[in-house]
């Protein structure tokens, strides 16, 4: 599933669209593409995992889900799988095997912007609010949490813990201050990180732990092992990485 930075990237790609007008509405999306023709693109947003195309009148959400995609100016899978494709005098956007909804504009102002780790309203302190309300909760799934994380993925998760040596195990309530301080910054600056190594094309040379079988610190055989209620995928060092209950 594509994380919050890959994201922020196919904002950067589809900015180019914004300002002008709709011309054609395609796709097998269950959307009326009507709705969409003669509309004008006034900005892009993002939030966490999701795409938000704010037009004149309504707005398109979409979320690339587990294997989604999208291309630029060129139709590059089959018709199968194009959700939707918008066409502009300029050349078009077309986006793959994801979820595709028309919002109201004015739902938009219900998001919690602050949650997003890479949006500038990033507000920390009220990530840690929400984190204190679920004491019981691990930190393997408060990550992956996206009313808290807003963008944070699998990949993130793993590296964060890794880096902070907590064991994904450990519960929210049990982590000492410094540690959940840790958790909560270390989220967001891996995060700023992840996006400029993807934006290089070196993102898989920087993992430490992620899907990686020894520990790069001790040399111990990481931990592969599908944790927290969504049982997602983690890799731990055993020695590393300590388990807080």
């Amino acid at each position: 599933m594509p994380e919050g930075p890959s994201i922020l990237l196919m904002k950067e790609a589809l900015q180019p669209f914004t300002g002008g007008q709709i011309t054609d509405a395609q796709g097998n999306a269950k959307i009326e593409m009507d709705a969409l023709k003669g509309e004008r693109l006034v900005e892009i947003k993002t939030f966490g995992k999701q795409t938000f195309l704010v037009l004149d009148n309504v707005s398109v959400r979409i979320h690339l889900l587990m294997f989604g995609s999208y291309s630029v100016n060129e139709q590059t899978k089959p018709d199968k799988s194009l959700r939707l494709a918008l066409f502009f005098k300029t050349g078009a956007m077309y986006f793959y095997t994801c979820a595709v909804r028309l919002v109201e504009n004015a739902l938009l102002a219900m998001v919690d912007w602050e949650a997003d780790v890479l949006s500038n309203d990033w507000n920390a302190a009220k990530a840690r609010k929400k984190l204190k309300q679920q004491p019981g909760m691990m930190v393997c799934d408060a990550l992956l949490d996206q009313d808290i994380f807003a963008g944070v993925g699998n990949i993130i998760k793993n590296e964060v813990l890794f880096r902070i040596g907590v064991q994904p195990e450990s519960l929210v309530g049990s982590l000492p201050p410094r540690k959940l301080t840790a958790l909560i910054a270390e989220a967001r600056k891996y995060s700023f990180e992840f996006l400029e190594w993807k934006r290089a094309f070196v993102l898989k040379k920087h993992w430490l732990v992620h899907t990686k079988r020894t520990c790069p610190k001790c040399g111990a055989q990481l931990v592969k092992k599908y944790t927290g209620k969504g049982k997602r995928r983690s890799f731990y060092c055993p020695k590393d990485q300590l388990l807080y209950e």
